[in-house]
């Protein structure tokens, strides 16, 4: 087959290959239904169900497919009660758990062929499933009066999935998912040193975040409560710089069983400003005496001003059990956010296409100062800014733009805009955007315990 592809030309030839060589994409229903016959008395019914399938979704009506079909699925049906007997007596879970894969395959197998059970074994398997609903059943039960609603819900599902409609299992499930619901509190974080919102500007950024990575089907017990539902529950004093104790107090009014709460520490700025400071080309035609275009290079003198300022803050922050003020998980960190504004009073004429940071005349020329005015444009424009990026942010600009709040998610981090400002956030604006997206290591925490009932992480019985 190999040597025929690679040597017949032409698209025209392909169904000679199939006339020549018979390949199962090409093979006929007869030809597939034969094959399917072959296969079961060689001791393979998976694949002789497969090849007959093949054949009779070529050819409903083709009675030898039709009839290969009944005989793969009558011994796949043979082989499958056998094991199921098999594991009955060792494991009657596994063997239920059989019993559905192999109902599941008699339901997709009935638009090809009957697989033929007697009621005797269809007795067996409703025995079966029962004999495992009822494990599981005793299991729930006994989770749901030990105070773990979560395992209890698990269970019960299984349950309902063996046997729908076991006794009432419909009706505890629904009790035990009411007891196992988790619900979370995000409440303004402390700030060691007065800073405006920022404490409430984070934990409102975090628990927009946080419900929705901690939400189905990610999570299928924990539930973040909405800002509107933890705010009632605050009086006015507590809205501003509530402590640990305070918080827990807040959480709990809300019906929450679990806080997320932070304290911003310090934070440390570091500002500085950099130049871009040389010629760049300009590309200019003109006519000679002659009236022929002449192309040449031109040097044009820019100024490039960057102002950078880095922020960094002490971030600590708990996931805290309110029946007890218990810590669950607790993290320290020091994000950061560097901020980058660039500005420059040249206005560009002309095609923006003409301009270079060096030109390919002078590239060849002199590659190492080439080299060297390319490094210093990306220290101070920053890696990926492009000289027409700052140009056509210049041309756009009619007058000096000033920061204003509404751009701050441009500074943070991840973000990959172009900024071009005269002016840099202040310090408290940028410890807000390195703040805003930090709560990863929480989302992992209640993830993690989403499905961990409250007696299993070290919490008193209620």
């Amino acid at each position: 087959m190999i040597h025929l592809t690679r040597t017949i030309r032409g698209l025209a030839l392909v169904p000679l290959v199939c006339a020549v060589v018979l390949v199962p994409g090409c093979a006929g229903p007869a030809k597939l239904a034969e094959r399917s016959e072959q296969k079961l008395v060689g001791g393979d019914p998976m694949r002789a169900w497969s090849l007959a399938t093949k054949a009779l979704d070529k050819e409903p009506g083709n009675r030898r497919a039709q009839d290969a079909a009944l005989a793969a699925a009558t011994a796949i049906g043979t082989d499958w009660r056998r094991r199921i007997r098999a594991l009955a007596d060792a494991d009657t879970i596994q063997a239920a758990d059989q019993v559905l894969a192999f109902r599941d395959f008699r339901v997709g197998a009935a638009r090809y062929a009957t697989v033929p059970v007697d009621s005797a074994w269809t007795g067996t398997e409703r025995a079966l499933c029962r004999a495992a609903a009822r494990v599981h059943y005793e299991f729930a039960t006994a989770a749901l009066q030990g105070s773990r609603p979560k395992q209890a819900w698990v269970g019960l599902q299984e349950v309902q999935r063996y046997v729908p409609g076991y006794r009432d299992a419909a009706r505890l499930s629904a009790k035990a998912y009411e007891q196992a619901l988790t619900r979370v509190a995000v409440v303004p974080f402390g700030v060691a040193s007065p800073r405006g919102t920022l404490g409430r500007d984070v934990s409102d950024s975090w628990r927009d975040g946080l419900s929705q990575a901690v939400a189905p089907p990610a999570a299928r017990f924990t539930r973040v409560l909405l800002g509107g539902d933890v705010a009632r529950a605050m009086t006015v004093s507590e809205l501003d710089q509530p402590s640990r104790e305070k918080a827990v107090r807040v959480a709990g009014r809300a019906g929450a069983e679990r806080l997320v709460w932070g304290w911003i520490g310090g934070v440390d700025t570091d500002t500085r400003t950099d130049t871009f400071r040389d010629v760049v080309s300009r590309r200019v035609k003109h006519e000679d005496d002659q009236g022929h275009e002449v192309v040449e290079w031109v040097d044009v003198p820019i100024l490039v001003v960057a102002r950078l300022r880095t922020v960094t803050v002490d971030l600590r922050t708990e996931l805290i059990s309110t029946a007890t003020g218990a810590t669950l998980a607790h993290h320290e960190d020091r994000p950061t956010v560097t901020a980058r504004a660039l500005w420059t009073t040249y206005l560009p004429e002309g095609d923006l296409d003409d301009y270079a940071l060096v030109s390919e005349s002078r590239r060849h020329a002199d590659p190492e100062r080439a080299k060297k005015v390319e490094e210093r444009w990306h220290a101070v424009a920053g890696e990926g800014t492009s000289l027409r990026q700052v140009f056509e942010a210049r041309r756009s600009t009619r007058e000096t733009p000033h920061y204003r709040r509404e751009s701050l998610r441009d500074f943070v981090p991840g973000a990959r805009r172009f900024v071009f400002l005269e002016e840099l956030p202040p310090a408290d604006d940028l410890a807000l955007a390195a703040l805003v997206d930090a709560w990863g290591p929480l989302r992992d925490d209640l993830l993690r315990l989403d499905g961990v009932d409250e007696v299993d992480v070290g919490l008193p019985d209620d």
